[in-house]
């Protein structure tokens, strides 16, 4: 199931902000007294009981201001209704209901959507209080203090029950996940349909066409995918506020992060952007193996060693994962498109390699004896040991004397030994220290 998303709504000043600090435990939203401060919605992930959620803070409502800002802000509120599975309905407690709360709840009831009624700033809690809000017909009122935390557990209790009854996708055991992300026009959809051969996604040239991340299944040499199709990431300054994209943005950043490898689209007719280098950094910090596709490599003028010196910029921009896999084809024509599959399928095996304990040390040893670290406060770095603790990524325990002495050139030397020997192209590996005293080994 999709990461849900939870909006937090209602009128201006009734403490929305504050409860998306305290439920995200920490200071994202700017809370202040005065009304219409958070103008633009506000996302961030928030946990309880180990379930993950996306949490959505929202201007105030208020209908009676017609200007441009305070139409702006019911209308990005409005779009947050709209796309939430659970939506928390804020009033101030110490002012009591006001038409104004009413107002606000003409726009949330449209919806159709599971709305949780949050009584805020209530310092004193007293049950004869919950009496006069059951006149909404929303149910049992939440009481809660945000600024002091009481009652926020019971209502984070209460929302996580709300993700029992959304509706689940079919059981993906077995499935490999693969999201496809990049830039809008980069020829994601496009590549989905010439892979399953037949036309699955609406493909267009208008930015934005796909909305939200699109699952479509299919199969090759016998194991079963899940291509997912994903809205095209612009920068935050292109976005409008009024729009969805900032949601399907949220939503291809959760594909990414829950996808089990990742194709990054980039547009071979075009100069590699810095949008194209932020998402690679996603990827990249979410440590999931990647193959990246320079796309529209029909439209490219080809001469001798063409290909090479896109590779040689490649390695230029992406210099913060050098150890990226990439493939040259046109989406459009299908050209090298057999490419593509082989390579996911290579990154996805390194991904999931196991070391042999002595294979590894031995070629860490090795890596010791040629080239012996930097003497650092008149004390000299020991590797005692490694092993092998995780896969996807690959992830290393490097037993040590001391941690404080490998500096950060040496440990990517010694990645660099691994990867030469063992050959974790396409996927990060991550190198763990740990102390050990020479008497205890």
């Amino acid at each position: 199931m999709k990461e849900p998303l939870v909006a937090i709504v209602g009128r201006p000043n009734v403490g929305k902000s504050t409860l998306f600090n305290r439920i995200v435990g920490k200071r994202i939203s700017i809370v202040n007294d005065e009304p219409g401060v958070t103008r633009d919605r506000i996302f961030s992930h928030a946990t309880w009981l180990d379930k993950g959620f996306t949490l959505i803070d929202t201007g105030g409502i208020d209908l009676e201001k017609d200007d441009e800002i305070g139409l702006g802000i019911v209308k990005q509120a409005k779009i947050a209704i709209d796309m939430a599975d659970v939506t928390l309905f804020v009033v101030d407690g110490k002012a009591g209901l006001t038409s104004q709360d009413r107002d606000a709840l003409t726009v949330l009831r449209k919806s159709n959507k599971k709305i949780l009624l949050v009584v805020n700033k209530i310092d004193e809690f007293d049950e004869m209080i919950k009496y006069e809000y059951y006149e909404l017909g929303l149910g049992e009122p939440f009481l809660v203090s945000s600024i002091h935390g009481k009652g926020v557990g019971d209502l984070l209790d209460a929302i996580i029950d709300c993700f029992d009854g959304l509706q689940q996708e079919e059981s993906d055991d077995g499935v490999i996940k693969i999201a496809i992300v990049g830039k809008p026009n980069a020829g994601k959809s496009s590549i989905i349909n010439k892979m399953i051969g037949e036309e699955r996604v609406i493909v267009s040239n208008v930015a934005g066409t796909t909305r939200d991340s699109i699952n479509v299944p299919f199969k090759y040499n016998g194991k079963k995918y899940s291509l997912i199709d994903t809205a095209g990431m612009r920068r935050k300054s292109k976005i409008e506020d009024e729009s969805v994209e900032r949601y399907s943005i949220i939503r291809s950043l959760d594909a990414i992060k829950n996808a089990d490898v990742v194709i990054l689209m980039i547009d071979a007719s075009t100069k590699i952007s810095d949008q194209d280098l932020k998402i690679a950094s996603f990827i990249e910090e979410q440590s999931k193996p990647s193959v990246v596709v320079m796309n529209k490599w029909d439209l490219i003028d080809k001469e001798t060693n063409t290909m090479v010196r896109f590779e040689e910029e490649l390695k230029n921009e992406l210099a913060f994962m050098p150890y990226f896999k990439s493939v040259y084809l046109s989406a459009l024509t299908g050209k090298r498109l057999e490419k593509l599959m082989p390579a996911i399928e290579e990154v996805i095996a390194n991904s999931n390699k196991m070391v042999k304990a002595g294979e590894l040390n031995d070629v860490l040893q090795d890596a010791f004896r040629i080239k012996a670290p930097v003497t650092k406060n008149n004390k000299k770095l020991r590797i005692f040991y490694t092993t092998q603790t995780g896969t996807n990524p690959p992830t290393f325990v490097l037993f040590v004397n001391d941690t404080s002495l490998m500096t950060d050139n040496y440990l990517r030397y010694l990645e660099n030994n691994l990867r030469r020997a063992f050959d974790f192209t396409g996927t990060p590996i991550r190198i763990k220290l740990k102390c050990k005293n020479e008497k205890d080994l």
